[in-house]
């Protein structure tokens, strides 16, 4: 998950990019959540560093009990390359490691929270199953909060929101989910390059987040190849607003992006 140079791009490139990676980054905070904000931290088995690392800091100031959901899926090498990568993570075991299991040991080696604080499910292989899996964990931990921040890679935010709102979509009892991605990913374009601002370690290549982000409005979207309820059913309906259509028509309009994402190969 190294960042790698991407050209520079126009304006209204880098603008529309921006429009759809922030919306799809679902942020309910003006701040970042504080402890009497939720009862219970849920963070989704993902690859991005910063977003890993938010989630630890919040939990590990807050004291609150944080459940981590990922098995081992189709994006799960991203993680092992990214913790191969990372300066003080790269002694944690990785390979046919479920992510949560990696991602327990970042919680408790690192960021010093108590083992007892941190519940894992590691048979999860998909956002779906993050939701009906943790759900199940859930029941067998007998947590019922009424409120839950929900974490999970930008990219991902919002349909992760609307993939664990449709698990318990039929229970009386329904926690509030607060969504924070952790950070709100941003992309800029000078003369040479694009790049983010700022620059962490540990993000995507630019092409690769601009393929992600571009795959996500299909998915989200309420129609009969979707997976809203009129279509797979896997997430609950998601109102898209137009000014994001329209960023993500001219980004899949725009040629030269895709030959630029075709050539770096994801």
């Amino acid at each position: 998950m190294l960042t790698t140079t991407f050209p520079a791009l126009q304006a209204t490139t880098i603008d529309a990019i921006n429009i759809l990676g922030q919306w799809l980054a679902r942020n309910d905070f003006a701040r970042s959540p504080q402890a009497d904000d939720a009862e219970l931290i849920v963070l989704a088995g993902n690859a991005v560093i910063p977003t890993i690392d938010a989630a630890c800091q919040f939990a590990a100031g807050s004291e609150l009990p944080l459940l981590i959901a990922g098995g081992i899926g189709h994006s799960t090498t991203f993680l092992y390359g990214a913790i191969a990568a990372h300066p003080r993570y790269n002694t944690l075991p990785t390979t046919g490691r479920a992510e949560a299991a990696i991602l327990k040991d970042i919680a408790t080696t690192f960021w010093k929270i108590p083992a007892d604080k941190v519940i894992t499910e590691e048979k999860s292989t998909n956002c779906g199953e993050n939701a009906s899996f943790a759900k199940r964990v859930m029941a067998e931990q007998a947590l019922t909060p009424e409120r839950v921040v929900l974490i999970q890679d930008p990219t991902m935010q919002r349909r992760t929101a609307a993939t664990f709102e449709r698990a318990w979509q039929k229970e009386a009892l329904q926690p509030q989910w607060r969504n924070w991605p952790g950070f709100i990913p941003v992309v800029k374009s000078d003369e040479r390059a694009t790049r983010f601002t700022p620059n962490e370690k540990g993000l995507w290549p630019v092409a690769r987040y601009i393929s992600l982000i571009l795959g996500e409005l299909p998915r989200i979207r309420d129609d009969e190849q979707g997976y809203g309820p009129k279509g797979r059913d896997f997430i609950t309906h998601v109102e898209i607003p137009a000014r994001v259509t329209e960023a993500w028509r001219l980004l899949q309009n725009d040629v030269a992006l895709a030959k630029w994402i075709s050539e770096r190969g994801l």
